[in-house]
């Protein structure tokens, strides 16, 4: 097989892992405070809200690390011990017992009746399994050199592969990822890169609490949470789609992208406060019969969930991007200080969701996501103007 061929091979299996992996991961996380609200009458006691703190906060402080361990043992090794605690994790919820619960939620971190919850979740195990055995099949690329160099190269790789050099290389990594913490740049971003934290808590865990709780769906209203994701899922695909391709024409910059997703989450915030009752993140197990200032409307709902993963493909699409841009020689460091600063939101806004009501969780993504696209603005300009100053067309931005 030639290099090109094993590029290709690796790209699709890596592709389909992670997509059985967090298929399984949101599918959990996104039912995950529905199903134990409901156990929380028998002798389990926990909080889906708490557990993805948890995994998120530890999540948070690995990804400064991350590069370093991935330059010891490989991103082989890492992706298969990383996809077996997701489906760890996962499994917990077949039969839940409070400290396995919490416990595999720190290893991570590096909706119906009893019977119905075990078939669902030996399920999203089996799919988070298989998403990791499938690391298993990816090719090493073959190094190609003169024939004089043989020697030269054996003996470069032998040095390479020493724990000494992978260590050094791992504190480099780290250091590099320190440092660039604290550029201008990076730090105008991480604002931009809070919000998406903070609106990732909301899809992917508290939104579909909030459908499940609402007593005025009807006997719909645990089966509308399962449709809410796809509808999450559908925003997501075609925008990042969409994004993607446009971003080859790349003629009007970042800005006009992360505009437009800031305006579809101000539409579903708005949307969801009207249509969600002020309790619908907190509510007990038998749900809420409160009317906010509509009565709910699972059309409204469903459409909503639709907005918010269209607008978290624009932020995270034109994110990815000029991270890319600004930091190629540097990829690694950048995305591992991305990753940390989303996460820590996220931890804080799992963590917040146990006890603030829906106005001021969608009151506080507003304000920061109204900061974070300025700050967003500010650097894509900036990058602008240096490319301009150098001679260079905006459309390579």
């Amino acid at each position: 097989m030639s290099p090109e061929s094993k590029k290709l091979f690796n790209v699709i299996i890596l592709g389909v892992s992670f997509m059985f992996i967090f298929t399984a991961f949101q599918t959990c996380g996104n039912i995950a405070q529905t199903v134990i609200t409901n156990l929380n009458n028998t002798d389990f006691h926990g909080s889906g809200y708490t557990s993805m703190s948890i995994i998120y906060g530890v999540f948070s402080a690995s990804n400064l690390l991350s590069p370093s361990v991935v330059a010891i043992v490989g991103p082989q090794l890492s992706m298969v011990v990383s996809g077996i605690f997701y489906s760890l994790y996962i499994a917990v919820f077949i039969q839940p017992a409070t400290w396995a619960f919490y416990t595999a939620s720190v290893f991570i971190g590096i909706a119906a009746a009893e019977s119905d919850r075990r078939t669902v979740f030996i399920a999203l195990t089996v799919i988070s399994l298989v998403g990791t055995v499938l690391f298993f099949l990816i090719r090493k690329q073959e190094d190609t050199k003169a024939p004089g160099e043989e020697d030269s190269a054996n003996e470069t790789l032998g040095d390479s592969s020493s724990a000494q050099n992978k260590m050094t290389r791992a504190v480099a990594a780290f250091k590099k990822s320190i440092k660039l913490s604290f550029t201008k740049e990076i730090l105008l971003l991480s604002v931009t890169t809070a919000y998406t934290g903070l609106e990732l808590t909301f899809f992917s865990g508290v939104y579909g609490t909030c459908i499940g709780a609402v007593n005025r769906f009807g006997s719909e209203e645990k089966s509308l949470i399962g449709l809410s994701g796809i509808f999450i899922g559908v925003g997501e695909i075609l925008g990042g789609g969409i994004f993607g391709l446009l971003s080859k024409n790349n003629r009007f910059g970042r800005n006009p992208v992360v505009l437009l997703g800031i305006v579809v989450h101000f539409i579903a915030f708005y949307l969801i406060f009207f249509n969600m009752p002020n309790d619908a993140p907190i509510a007990p197990m038998e749900g809420t019969d409160d009317v906010a200032y509509m009565m709910p409307s699972k059309e409204v709902a469903i459409f909503c969930s639709f907005l918010l993963g269209l607008g978290d493909s624009c932020f995270n699409t034109q994110l990815l991007s000029i991270l890319g841009f600004l930091y190629s020689e540097d990829s690694a460091p950048a995305f591992a200080i991305f990753k940390f600063v989303q996460s820590i939101c996220a931890a804080v806004a799992y963590f917040y969701s146990n006890y603030f009501l829906l106005q001021w969780q969608l009151l506080i993504m507003v304000v920061v996501g109204f900061f974070g696209t300025i700050t967003f603005f500010t650097v894509e300009w900036e990058a602008a103007a240096a490319l301009v100053a150098r001679g260079s067309d905006y459309s390579s931005i």
